[in-house]
């Protein structure tokens, strides 16, 4: 076994091959990238991806980026297609034959049977002479130099070529389609992503107390309503008008500042024009500003109305970090 610093340069050179690799691919965008991302965009039909072996690996995943970014796409193993999955493929679908060698026998088996069904058939592919990219209708170029595994024998630099150049067509697609945030949403409505993207201030702070108090209230009347409605802050209204919001570390502070508290009033020690936010904010950017300002609540108004608090624990029990 080599010493770990000698395996320390094996990881820095399996990173720096892959690393040129990719990049070389840029030459790999060429008439046929182009014409493939037409295809996809103007098809009635799904995008179908097959391979086999690692192949089939990364294009599940190429499937799944697919997906979640609006082109509607399915994955069918090329060893299934060949024992009765094949049906699954329609006429006006697209199908994506993932494969390094692009000979293997169950692709080789595959490929006249696509074609005898009349779908479009696009090759990514690491031998542009092989048999899958001479009855391809297009090429996608995934050729690199050497693997990186040291006998040049393990699916390392190619696979990781296949699925940047998945990405590339995803991301081209994405971009052609006018695809948003919100499109991006609407696919991710469970998790920190989608969170993200949908979740707002009125989704949280409307399960919280709204701490409040006068503004000629009793330090005792404040510690009160901090302490009962445990969020570690309170608003300060005049009337009903906000004026101000009051922190257990303004208390904190008091203490220190002052030997009789029996005379101060909320007014007295509240922090004037406190950070506030609209129940229509994105709680994304509540916590943006929470960090900003290295805070962990923030008022919330609307139509400078006083309407509750949204803490900083509400948002990290969403996952939203």
């Amino acid at each position: 076994m080599k010493n770990l610093k000698a395996l320390k340069a094996v990881a820095i050179n399996t990173i720096t091959d892959e690393a040129i690799a990719i990049t070389n691919l840029t030459k790999s965008v060429d008439a046929d990238f182009i014409n493939c991302i037409s295809l996809i965009l103007y098809s009635k039909g799904r995008v179908v991806v097959t391979g086999i072996g690692k192949s089939a690996i990364i294009g599940q995943k190429i499937v799944a980026t697919f997906n979640s970014t609006g082109t509607p796409a399915s994955f069918l193993h090329a060893a299934d297609a060949i024992h009765g999955d094949l049906g699954t493929i329609q006429k006006e679908d697209i199908v994506i034959c993932i494969s390094n060698s692009g000979e293997t026998p169950e692709i080789k088996i595959l490929v006249p049977l696509l074609k005898r069904f009349g779908s479009s058939l696009i090759a990514m592919v690491g031998n542009k002479n092989s048999f899958l990219a001479r009855h391809a209708d297009f090429i996608i170029n995934t050729t690199v130099a050497k693997e990186a595994c040291p006998n040049n024998l393990a699916p390392t630099t190619s696979t990781t070529a296949q699925m940047v150049m998945g990405d590339a067509l995803a991301v081209c697609l994405l971009e052609a389609r006018g695809f948003t945030p919100n499109d991006f949403a609407k696919l991710h409505p469970g998790g920190a992503i989608g969170k993200q993207l949908y979740l707002k201030v009125s989704d949280l702070y409307t399960v919280n107390p709204a701490p409040m108090v006068n503004h000629d209230d009793d330090i005792k009347r404040v510690i009160i309503e901090i302490s009962s409605k445990r969020l570690g802050a309170t608003a300060v209204l005049k009337g009903k008008t906000l004026i101000g919001i009051i922190t257990d570390g303004d208390l904190r502070r008091m203490l220190e500042r002052n030997s009789n508290i029996n005379e101060l009033v909320a007014a007295d020690i509240m922090s004037k024009n406190p950070r506030t936010i609209t129940p229509d904010t994105l709680v994304v950017n509540a916590m943006s500003i929470m960090r900003e300002f290295n805070i962990t609540q923030l008022l919330v108004t609307e139509k400078n109305s006083y309407k509750g608090v949204i803490h900083l624990h509400d948002i990290l029990r969403e996952g939203i970090l």
